[in-house]
Protein backbone atom coordinates (compact mmCIF):
# COMPACT_ATOMS: atom_id res chain seq x y z
CA UNK A 1 0.00 0.00 0.00
CA UNK A 2 0.82 3.32 -0.84
CA UNK A 3 1.64 5.83 2.17
CA UNK A 4 -1.04 8.65 0.93
CA UNK A 5 -3.86 5.58 0.43
CA UNK A 6 -2.71 5.31 4.02
CA UNK A 7 -3.16 8.52 4.70
CA UNK A 8 -6.49 8.73 3.20
CA UNK A 9 -8.04 5.83 4.93
CA UNK A 10 -6.80 7.21 8.59
CA UNK A 11 -8.28 10.40 8.31
CA UNK A 12 -11.68 8.61 6.83
CA UNK A 13 -11.72 6.52 9.75
CA UNK A 14 -11.54 9.44 12.25
CA UNK A 15 -14.03 11.12 10.38
CA UNK A 16 -15.92 8.51 10.94
CA UNK A 17 -15.78 7.72 14.54
CA UNK A 18 -16.62 11.81 14.99
CA UNK A 19 -20.13 11.31 12.90
CA UNK A 20 -20.71 8.04 15.13
CA UNK A 21 -20.26 10.34 17.69
CA UNK A 22 -22.27 13.03 16.31
CA UNK A 23 -25.18 11.15 15.53
CA UNK A 24 -25.25 9.57 18.70
CA UNK A 25 -25.59 12.69 20.92
CA UNK A 26 -28.50 13.59 18.86
CA UNK A 27 -31.76 12.89 19.78
CA UNK A 28 -34.51 12.31 17.25
CA UNK A 29 -37.12 13.90 18.80
CA UNK A 30 -35.17 17.49 19.54
CA UNK A 31 -33.86 16.64 22.80
CA UNK A 32 -30.28 15.32 22.09
CA UNK A 33 -27.21 16.75 23.42
CA UNK A 34 -28.57 20.32 24.02
CA UNK A 35 -31.51 18.20 26.15
CA UNK A 36 -29.15 16.86 28.54
CA UNK A 37 -27.72 20.34 30.32
CA UNK A 38 -29.92 20.81 33.21
CA UNK A 39 -33.66 20.30 31.33
CA UNK A 40 -33.62 23.82 29.72
CA UNK A 41 -36.47 24.71 28.01
CA UNK A 42 -36.61 25.51 24.25
CA UNK A 43 -37.32 29.27 24.91
CA UNK A 44 -33.57 29.91 26.47
CA UNK A 45 -31.19 30.81 24.48
CA UNK A 46 -28.26 28.32 23.07
CA UNK A 47 -30.32 25.59 22.47
CA UNK A 48 -31.71 25.97 19.18
CA UNK A 49 -27.80 26.86 17.85
CA UNK A 50 -26.35 23.44 19.58
CA UNK A 51 -28.89 21.46 17.16
CA UNK A 52 -27.72 23.90 14.16
CA UNK A 53 -24.23 22.49 15.12
CA UNK A 54 -25.46 19.46 15.20
CA UNK A 55 -27.02 18.96 12.23
CA UNK A 56 -24.65 20.79 10.60
CA UNK A 57 -21.46 19.01 11.60
CA UNK A 58 -23.17 15.73 10.42
CA UNK A 59 -23.51 17.10 7.09
CA UNK A 60 -20.28 18.58 7.03
CA UNK A 61 -18.63 15.05 7.92
CA UNK A 62 -20.75 12.89 5.54
CA UNK A 63 -19.85 15.13 2.79
CA UNK A 64 -16.05 15.03 3.66
CA UNK A 65 -15.93 11.17 4.01
CA UNK A 66 -17.58 11.06 0.66
CA UNK A 67 -15.12 13.54 -0.68
CA UNK A 68 -11.87 11.74 0.53
CA UNK A 69 -13.16 8.78 -0.73
CA UNK A 70 -13.23 9.66 -4.16
CA UNK A 71 -10.47 11.33 -3.90
CA UNK A 72 -8.21 8.28 -2.62
CA UNK A 73 -9.98 5.92 -5.42
CA UNK A 74 -8.90 8.41 -8.00
CA UNK A 75 -5.75 9.00 -6.77
CA UNK A 76 -4.74 5.88 -5.82
CA UNK A 77 -5.85 3.90 -9.57
CA UNK A 78 -3.22 1.78 -11.25
CA UNK A 79 -2.31 3.81 -15.04
CA UNK A 80 -2.21 0.23 -16.20
CA UNK A 81 -5.97 -0.31 -15.93
CA UNK A 82 -6.87 2.77 -17.37
CA UNK A 83 -4.75 1.95 -21.05
CA UNK A 84 -6.42 0.30 -23.94
CA UNK A 85 -4.63 -2.77 -24.81
CA UNK A 86 -3.05 -2.48 -28.28
CA UNK A 87 -4.91 -3.32 -31.71
CA UNK A 88 -1.88 -5.83 -33.20
CA UNK A 89 0.98 -7.20 -31.07
CA UNK A 90 4.17 -6.52 -31.99
CA UNK A 91 6.41 -8.83 -33.33
CA UNK A 92 3.69 -11.26 -35.09
CA UNK A 93 2.87 -11.34 -38.92
CA UNK A 94 -0.19 -12.04 -40.39
CA UNK A 95 -0.84 -15.34 -41.88
CA UNK A 96 -0.07 -16.20 -45.76
CA UNK A 97 -2.57 -15.69 -47.91
CA UNK A 98 -3.44 -19.19 -50.00
CA UNK A 99 -4.07 -19.72 -53.61
CA UNK A 100 -6.27 -21.91 -55.64
CA UNK A 101 -4.84 -24.74 -56.90
CA UNK A 102 -4.15 -24.22 -60.77
CA UNK A 103 -4.91 -27.55 -62.22
CA UNK A 104 -7.98 -30.19 -61.58
CA UNK A 105 -6.43 -33.51 -60.41
CA UNK A 106 -9.70 -34.86 -59.97
CA UNK A 107 -10.92 -37.62 -62.85
CA UNK A 108 -14.18 -38.64 -63.26
CA UNK A 109 -15.28 -42.61 -63.81
CA UNK A 110 -15.39 -43.98 -67.43
CA UNK A 111 -19.36 -43.63 -68.74
CA UNK A 112 -20.96 -47.52 -68.75
CA UNK A 113 -21.39 -49.52 -72.18
CA UNK A 114 -24.85 -48.39 -72.81
CA UNK A 115 -25.58 -51.70 -75.08
CA UNK A 116 -26.11 -54.65 -72.35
Amino acid sequence: MSTIFTLFMVLIMILSVLLVIIIMAQNPKGGGLSGTFGGASPAQFGVQRTNDFMENATWTLGASIIVLIIISVVITAKPSQMTAPQAVPQGRTAPAQQTAPTQNTTTLPAPAPAGK
